[in-house]
């Protein structure tokens, strides 16, 4: 049986016109998380977005081993007036409910042990406003939406941004647990290039306009690829050998 869950064909994505890239061909197994680096304006989120039917492909194709079930966590600032952190982290449960019956016991627990999983150990924080928190509190919360989703496919543009170094190890060490533990399908666009390089399992390395690489971080530092993608040495900032 294919482990496969995510796959691309000469897939070419942009806006309207404008292609940022094309010719994509790559896939994504189940039970990996896969990290998505490259400099600003390459595509990384534009690919997120078309793998998670937001907007069209403009070119190629893509498959999902499941196409319905995609929880997607994106990088906008949202503001939600007089709505509570429990209802948002809710919105993750409404595929498996009806307006009729509501929320159920069930439900209740999946909430809570989402966010207990991205750090808030006080469930009182359900009952607050989602308005009332930081950026990166915010940024926490969306992700325990993404979780309550109970997808096997969870798609991220840039998760960590916003939170302090401890958050950032703490959300990126889940998702790969997730990944490993239940099989899930895990792709993270990032720039937090050290621990991208540490915990994911690949990295899907793109260059601008000139397509993608998708390997362990180890194959590629040994092809230079990195500095083809970002145009400098990163890992020696200072010029140094």
């Amino acid at each position: 049986m294919s482990n496969v869950s995510i796959s691309t064909n000469k897939l070419t994505i942009g806006y309207g016109t404008t292609v940022i890239q094309r010719d994509l061909t790559f896939s994504l197994n189940a039970g990996e998380m896969v990290c998505m680096l490259g400099p600003n304006g390459c595509g990384k989120s534009t690919l997120l977005r078309t793998l998670a039917g937001l907007q069209p492909a403009l070119g190629g194709e893509y498959t999902h081993s499941d196409a319905k079930n995609i929880a997607l966590v994106l990088t906008e600032r949202l503001s939600m007036d007089n709505t509570t952190v429990h209802d948002v982290v809710a919105l993750g449960r409404y595929p498996y409910s009806s307006f009729l019956d509501g929320l159920k016991a069930e439900d209740e627990m999946i909430i809570e042990d989402s966010l207990k999983q991205v750090g808030f150990a006080d469930t009182s924080i359900a009952r607050t406003f989602f308005n009332a928190h930081s950026d990166g509190e915010k940024q926490r919360i969306l992700i325990a939406k993404a979780l309550a989703q109970q997808t096997p496919i969870i798609l991220l543009d840039e998760p960590t941004a916003h939170l302090d170094l401890p958050h950032r190890i703490l959300i990126l060490r889940l998702l790969r647990q997730l990944a490993h533990e239940q099989g899930k399908t895990i792709l993270i666009s990032t720039h937090e290039l050290d621990l991208a390089l540490a915990l994911s399992d690949r990295i899907l390395l793109m260059t601008p306009n000139k397509g993608i690489q998708l390997d362990t971080a180890e194959n590629l530092k040994k092809t230079n690829a990195f500095t083809s993608a970002f145009s400098m040495d990163i890992f020696h900032p200072l010029g140094e050998e």
